[in-house]
């Protein structure tokens, strides 16, 4: 029987466009299984000696020096131009990679991977013989929400938010087209929930922690970008009424420097972690946690119920902009500059839990509930169109849903 065939186009700058393209494949594989083949690309990378190069430009400022990428950034907006009719920069890969796999869909979850990559598509394997299709995972537009996402032959567009979805039309996405659809997580984010007693429980057998004191999570992306070192030390005067989950992403420095700060510092109690599968579980377990305005982590948090408090150090980046304007107009978000900004409000809500409550209700107030199964059918249907394979549906959740195992 045949396959339906779909071509996911991402890169790695930043870990967001990826876990959202893993997210899908998971997906089509826990709804389709054997049916529905994906292919994920690292387009930017694979490609071209220049995007890989501004790909490692892009996690270099963004670890060092956000306040630089205002200019990275104005200078990805001229692929909008470059790119506008059909691809230059890569069309080599590119053109194998259509040729030798013939997608029935082409899915793009990355701004600089759409202007020129569907045209290019619909001329090397015909424009009835394949879709195209968008997720923008911008919560709000305005300077940070490239010109690259834009391309207005689009057979679908996903924005994360009404408000995004807005933005794009206004931008030349066709109304008929745009739809708003959400998360896109993983599956086993929605089959491992826990309820108020197993998160209490959780804290306590599998992180170590007290069940219920104030937990503060200081996160970080997959590259490590963190300031952990600034931020400790405001905990470290309340240790007797909070404790702190802490990640490092993929930076060993920062995960042995913890390591020894810990052992240093018995008194605050701390769960520490270097790259972590387990993210949708720690911020069940805590009460607000400290980020980047990463789109994936704070759809994530707000999905979870963790407010957010906005790291800020050494600027936004004009992406993060879009996910910090989108918080502090919908919920009055607070975001931190430096240590004092911190220590300002962990202070506040340490002297009255009633204020963090407060910030925890408005937080809340943006949360939405979803089907996270639309948007895999909506595509899967959108590539059928092309294939029009005979698709076997599986239910979800599983007659059997998994339930994470709490360790002894």
């Amino acid at each position: 029987m045949p396959k339906l065939r779909i071509l996911v186009l991402t890169s790695s700058t930043g870990g967001g466009h990826d876990a959202r393209a893993e997210a899908f494949a998971e997906w089509c594989f826990q709804l389709y299984r054997h049916d529905v083949d994906v292919r994920i690309e690292q387009m930017l990378e694979k490609s071209s000696l220049f995007h890989r190069g501004g790909v490692g430009l892009y996690n270099r400022i963004q670890r060092s020096a956000p306040w630089m990428h205002n200019l990275f950034y104005a200078g990805v907006e001229l692929l909008s131009y470059l790119h506008r009719r059909s691809v230059v920069l890569g069309a080599g890969y590119y053109e194998q990679v259509l040729r030798d796999y013939r997608p029935h869909l082409v899915f793009s979850v990355h701004d600089c991977l759409n202007r020129g990559y569907f045209q290019f598509a619909r001329r090397v394997l015909g424009a009835h013989k394949v879709r195209c299709a968008t997720y923008c995972g911008e919560f709000s537009g305005g300077w940070g929400y490239s010109r690259n996402w834009i391309e207005p032959s689009v057979d679908l567009y996903l924005s994360r938010t009404p408000t995004a979805r807005d933005y794009a039309v206004k931008c030349g996405i066709p109304a008929d087209r745009a739809r708003v659809r959400g998360y896109l997580m993983r599956p086993r984010a929605h089959l491992e929930t826990l309820t108020a007693e197993e998160c209490r429980e959780y804290r306590q057998k599998d992180l170590g922690l007290d069940p219920d004191r104030f937990t503060v999570f200081l996160a970080t992306g997959g590259n490590g970008a963190n300031n952990h070192a600034e931020l400790l030390p405001v905990l470290l005067r309340h240790a007797e009424d909070l404790q702190a989950i802490i990640i490092c992403g993929r930076n060993k420095d920062t995960y042995n420097q913890l390591i020894h700060w810990r052992a240093e510092h018995p008194e605050l109690t701390c769960f520490i972690d270097g790259y972590s599968e387990d993210v949708h579980l720690l911020m069940q377990a805590s009460d607000v946690i400290v980020t980047r305005g990463g789109t994936t982590t704070c759809a994530k948090a707000l999905h979870f119920r963790c407010p957010i408090i906005f790291n800020a150090f050494g600027g936004i980046m004009p992406q993060e902009q879009l996910t910090w304007k989108f918080f502090r107009n919908g919920a009055a978000s607070e975001k931190i500059e430096d240590a004092s900004d911190f220590a300002r409000i962990i202070d506040a809500w340490m002297a009255d839990r009633a204020s963090y409550a407060r910030v925890r209700d408005h937080f809340l107030q943006l949360r939405y509930e979803e089907n996270p199964t639309v948007i895999i059918d909506e595509l899967v249907a959108l590539a059928n169109e092309v294939a029009d394979a005979r698709l076997k549906r599986r239910a979800f959740p599983p007659d059997r849903p998994h339930r994470r195992t709490l360790r002894d």
